[in-house]
Order: C-alpha cells, then structure tokens, then sequence
C-alpha cells in the first residue's frame, strides 16, 4: 500500500469511525438525560408524560431516532473495534491467543470503570454490559464468517422469540405505560452508595436480558472484518442500502410505539409486546447508524473544525461517556444539585445538548495539543503496561 493510500484510509479512519462515535455521544446522553426527570409524571416507557407540544415532539424524536437505538449503535461500534484490537494483535506477530488475552484484558477494565461509574459516581451505565459482552463474543474473532453468521441468527432468533413476551409480561403486571424514574428526590448519596454497592451486578445482567446488546457487537464485529467504516470509500454501495435498510426497519419498528397513546391505547400486555418489537429493530439502526455516518465521512474531502472535532471526540469517546454520565449526575441528580425535579422535558434536552457540546469542545483541545483521553491512557497502560 503506497503512502497516498495510507493517508486516505486514515482520513476515512478518523472522519468514519471516530465521527460515529463522537455523534454517537450525544444520542446517549440524550437518552438518558430524561431518566433523571423525578418530578415529572411517567409518560411512555422511560419517557417523561408529554405536557406541551415540544415535549410531544421530543418524545416522538427520541422514540423513533434514540431510545433503544443509541445503544445497539454504541454496541455496533464496540464490535467493529475488537476487530481492529485483534487484527492489530495478529499484525504484530502475536498468536490468536494472545490476541484474545488482551481482548479479555480490555473487557476486564472496561467491567472495572463501569462499576465505578454505576457505584461511586450514581451514573447510567452500560460499560459492564459491553465488558461482558466483549468476553462472551471474543472467542468468535479467530472464527470464520460463517460461524459468526451462525451466531448473529440463533441469538437474534432467541431473542425474537422470547424478548416481547417478557416485556408484555412484565408492562402488564407493571399496569402502567411508563416506568418512571428511579428517583423519589429525597435521595442521599451514602444510603444511595449502599443501594447500588449491592445492587450493581444486577445491571449488566438487566441489559443482556432486557435490551440485548450481543447481535449488534456480533455484527460490528462482521462490519469490522469488511472494514466498512475503515475503508468506508470501498463501501458506498453497500453503506447505502445497510442504512436504507437498518433505518427503514428501525422506523417502522418504532411507529407503532410512536403512537401510544395519542392515536391508540392498546392493553398494558401488547404494549409491552410493541416495546419489544422496537428494542428488536432497533438493532437494525445500530447498523444502520453506523453505515450513514460511514456515507457521512465520504461526502467530507477536507475535513474542517466541526468534523475534526467530532472526531477527536469519537477518538476519546470512553473518556467522555463517563464524564458525560458524570454531569448528568452532577446536575441533574437528587443527591447533587437536583434540577431533575425542576426542569422539564425541554430543558433537560438542552441541558443533555450542552454537556455534549461542552465534551466536543474539550476533546478538540485535547486533540490539538495530542493529548489522550486520560481513561483510553489508563486502559493502555493497564493492557498494554506504557
């Protein structure tokens, strides 16, 4: 490969699979933004109850384009770098073994700075659950396509049959569209701290069986094998149909849900069965996310401050999801300043948008000045011991 190569497929590299993760950041932080909402009144599943017009608008937004959609990207996303962890492992003379050590290593930690988060910090996560995930899929790395194909159908084919069911099961003894919030207001962070201390194995656990996470790490681990995002100039075709196809059925998945209950109210058992539905597809928009921002890096010839912005996020993207869960709790939780029982659907929006283009501005520093983001330079330091 000449040097002109080289330089494009590390442009590609940067605009492609860094932009995906840093925009993938704000969806993230949007969704859980609104879990912290405690004064406000339950409306459809995690959603507040919608009081004006914009809140309807932004439930409906969040309900078709966030909400059970920004996780099965970040998971999308996480395969696709096992991929490139273990391709750079076998690159370096070390045996499929090895590779998979570190594989594990990494996971290991990743398990360790989502335990802080969830107990020291009160923040939502969803490192342990990839930690895990990461452990239970990593032995597919050195198999062939046609084994992960296998996988990625029989665990999707699981999940499908038993996955609304559950969730009819348990909207209709819950007897309510909402869940609520985890937050009464009158929390402190010492009893808090106890609750969670005890608790926190239970949250990977909850995500793997509620909102499964392992179809899209197998599938970003295929789209890693084809370097879609990598090599995204390679695959503007086939990035073309995967997000015409992945967001069709993400849409459609979630209309249904859309529409409770201004147009339907439909028993608590069948809308537990449509909120199945829209956490199944929207695996198809982790895929289909991660294709757009693929399209996304082939339109930019000459990357300009948004995009390398953007992208230095994305390259620092563990260090932000903590910090930005961190803010979250800082302003929005009972146990700190509280403003999840003062503001509204709309502000806790702004306020989510902010915090993520307050994380923008702060990696473009970073970035100009070479520094890494410091949990990336604890992770390699404890992987790889420099």
């Amino acid at each position: 490969m000449n040097n002109i190569t080289k330089n494009k497929t590390a442009t590609k590299r940067a605009i492609s699979l860094d932009l995906a993760r840093g925009c993938m950041l704000l969806l993230i932080v949007l969704a859980h933004a609104p879990l912290y909402l405690y004064a406000s009144e339950p409306g459809i599943m995690s959603r507040p109850q919608s009081v004006t017009f914009i809140d309807t608008w932004i439930n409906t937004f969040g309900e078709l384009f966030i909400d059970n959609r920004a996780r099965p990207m970040y998971a999308v996303l996480f395969g696709y770098g096992l991929v490139i962890i273990f391709e750079k492992q076998r690159s370096r003379g070390k045996s499929n073994k090895e590779a998979g050590k570190t594989i594990r290593q990494r996971c290991y930690y990743l398990i360790l700075f989502g335990m802080i988060l969830a107990v020291l910090i009160g923040g939502e996560d969803i490192l342990m659950a990839y930690g895990i995930a990461g452990l239970l899929t990593a032995w597919l790395l050195p198999r062939d396509n046609k084994a992960l194909m296998k996988a990625i159908a029989i665990i999707t084919l699981i999940i499908i049959l038993y996955l609304p069911f559950i969730w009819g099961s348990f909207m209709h003894e819950m007897g309510s569209y909402g869940f609520g919030t985890d937050f009464s207001g009158n929390e402190r962070y010492i009893p808090l701290f106890k609750e969670v201390l005890v608790s926190f194995p239970i949250i990977p656990v909850f995500i793997h069986f509620l909102f499964p996470v392992i179809p899209s790490v197998l599938i970003g681990i295929w789209a890693g094998r084809k370097r879609l995002l990598i090599d995204s100039h390679l695959h503007h075709k086939k990035l073309k149909t995967i997000a015409m196809i992945g967001m069709s059925i993400s849409i459609m998945g979630a209309l249904p849900l859309v529409l409770i209950p201004e147009v339907w109210e439909p028993s608590f058992f069948v809308a537990g069965i449509i909120l199945g539905i829209h956490i199944i597809t929207g695996m198809a928009a982790g895929i289909g996310y991660a294709a757009l921002f693929g399209l996304i890096a082939n339109l930019i010839n000459n990357p300009g401050w948004v995009s390398n912005s953007l992208a230095a996020l994305g390259k620092r993207s563990l260090t932000f999801y903590v910090l930005n869960e961190t803010l979250l709790v800082i302003f929005l939780s009972p146990v700190a300043l509280g403003l999840g029982g003062t503001v509204n659907n709309m502000e806790v929006t702004i306020i989510a948008i902010l915090i993520w283009i307050l994380a923008v501005t702060i990696a473009s520093v970073l970035e100009k000045f070479q520094i890494n983001g410091p949990l990336e330079s604890l992770m390699r330091l404890f992987v790889y011991g420099k």
